[in-house]
């Protein structure tokens, strides 16, 4: 039996809560082989990010070579690149690669620094959306992504998802967890309909990494297989578990991870 494949794009969290940690974490807990191209590192825990040194564009691009050329990839996820020149690079890198691509838009850490230049917003617009399979911005993301205000609103989280339609990216996931109510809904629009997938909001500080293990998560299905809204509807479902069970873990003073093995142990 043939095992999926999957490589993420990201910076690297010491904390091992969000990042390339996440992101392999969430591969093998859907049961796909991961291999992973590390952008930047990052000194950080649960409560603050106190250092990120970026790689040089060569380093990354020999990293995204020597993955592609030898192993039969499935899907890339992208995540923190920190840099417009760090999202040329990569743009250039995975031209051409002909599976499913998966683009989280950090601009932002849980602790609320900041991992995306603000020179680099354009680039990532430009270059990424139009490759994107998919492109997963939590609310405040889309927000950055459109120069506008952030979504309050259904009707507006809908809007805004349609306008980055209109960038370029293939489907967008409008992700809800910033919004407030009792319910978190997350939306994705893709050019034939809409599909809704909500879940009860647990109330809980241990959020640290969701939008890197959403994405993951979602490229790990499409690697497996599943077209894209049952890839999503997997993936809301296992993370919203993860995060169910994420206060076991007892990690750190701030905002701790997600349980992304919560199926085989607790």
């Amino acid at each position: 039996m043939r095992i999926a494949k999957a490589l993420t794009i990201a910076g690297s969290d010491s904390g091992g809560g969000a990042g390339i940690q996440a992101d392999l974490k969430s591969f093998s807990a859907r049961g796909v082989y991961g291999t992973s191209v590390i952008t930047a590192v990052t000194a950080q825990n649960t409560v603050a990010v106190t250092h990120v040194e970026g790689l040089s564009g060569d380093s990354v691009t020999a990293q995204i070579r020597a993955v592609l050329d030898d192993i039969a990839i499935d899907t890339i996820k992208i995540g923190m690149l920190g840099t417009a020149s760090m999202i040329d690079t990569v743009a250039d890198a995975i031209s051409g690669f002909g599976g499913a691509i998966v683009v989280d838009p950090v601009i932002t850490a849980k602790s609320g620094d900041t991992l995306l230049q603000d020179d680099a917003v354009s680039a990532l617009r430009d270059r990424l959306l139009p490759v994107a399979t998919l492109i997963t911005p939590n609310l405040p993301e889309a927000a950055r992504l459109l120069e506008a205000g952030e979504a309050a609103d259904h009707d507006t989280m809908l809007a805004q998802g349609q306008a980055l339609l209109e960038r370029g990216a293939s489907a967008v996931l409008m992700k809800g967890g910033h919004a407030s109510g009792d319910t978190c809904t997350d939306i994705l629009l893709m050019a034939d309909g809409t599909h809704a997938y909500s879940a009860p909001r647990l109330e809980t500080g241990n959020t640290h990494g969701t939008g890197c293990s959403m994405s993951a998560a979602i490229a790990a299905e499409l690697a497996k297989g599943a077209d894209l809204p049952r890839a999503v509807e997997i993936a809301h479902g296992w993370l919203h578990a993860a995060i169910a069970h994420a206060d076991r873990l007892e990690v750190g003073k701030g905002h701790g991870p997600v349980h992304h093995f919560h199926e085989l142990w607790q």
